[in-house]
């Protein structure tokens, strides 16, 4: 039914602006939760709330419940930004978040806590530190950071990842001078890809990857599958269900049998002219 363990494709949150409209079925069904949905097509969502506010243990043991039927299912979920943006680290904050993740890792159901840093956040002395230190205070989870510019992918940065094992996210993102190029880079035994589209803000989000292109991401990741325990592809292209259909599409190119189940899933979107091309 899904792909093998090693290998996860998913979107990045559920909970968007137009998914009931674009993603979700209509009428909903009664009981209907959008992660038992996504569950039966996919085997990761990254929890995108985790980034802008903390959440209580008893929401991620009912996220637990939701996906229970796919049992090669895990989450990745984002670091707070107050940690990695606004560099704010007291012990009680951390303790919060942590305590709200720790279902999830209590039943192994957290494969990667993304520290995701914003394009200035460059490789520099002081940036390196604050990264140790940051591996420090949250050492207990399966670390990945998502660097978004390009001095990171100097060797000593790479290096630096290897020493503290920390995960390093391959990111497909709007281009600048400073921007992180596409890359198929292994610090530890979990690969990380995430596509967020390639419009430059505003609308990042609002893209639609050709098939081209996300077969140029089949190959790289392919490359990072190779070496890597497990994998997880994350798609946060989300205006307009958009994640859901590339990632949909991927996951058919990386194993050809999932192009009927993608077809089929894809149809019961209700056919909106969006979706619909997809199949095609």
């Amino acid at each position: 039914m899904f792909p093998g363990v090693d290998l996860r494709f998913g979107p990045a949150g559920w909970d968007h602006p137009r998914w009931d409209k674009f993603v979700y079925p209509r009428p909903q069904p009664r009981g209907f939760h959008p992660l038992e949905f996504l569950a039966e097509r996919f085997s990761t969502v990254e929890i995108a709330c985790t980034f802008l506010g903390f959440v209580r243990p008893e929401l991620a043991r009912l996220w637990i419940t939701r996906v229970a039927h796919n049992p090669s299912f895990q989450f990745t979920a984002r670091m707070h930004s107050r940690f990695t943006h606004e560099r704010r680290t007291h012990p009680d904050c951390i303790k919060e978040f942590k305590t709200g993740l720790r279902p999830l890792v209590e039943r192994g159901m957290l494969g990667a806590l993304l520290m995701q840093f914003p394009l200035d956040f460059r490789f520099t002395a002081e940036n390196r530190a604050f990264l140790v230190s940051l591996h420090r205070a949250f050492h207990e989870f399966p670390l990945v950071a998502e660097l978004r510019h390009a001095s990171w992918a100097a060797q000593e940065a790479i290096g630096t990842l290897i020493d503290y094992n920390i995960g390093f996210c391959n990111i497909d993102q709007p281009q600048s001078g400073h921007a992180m190029p596409p890359s198929a880079y292994l610090t530890t035994n979990t690969g990380y890809v995430k596509l967020c589209g390639r419009k430059h803000d505003p609308g990042a989000a609002d893209y639609l990857y050709t098939m081209a292109e996300l077969q140029e991401w089949r190959a790289r990741i392919a490359r990072i599958r190779r070496f890597a325990d497990r994998t997880f592809v994350v798609f946060a292209n989300e205006t307009a269900g958009k994640a859901v259909i590339n990632a949909l599409q991927l996951q058919a190119l990386m194993d050809p049998a999932r192009k009927p189940d993608a077809q089929q899933a894809v149809a019961e979107t209700q056919g909106t002219s969006l979706f619909a091309a997809s199949a095609a």
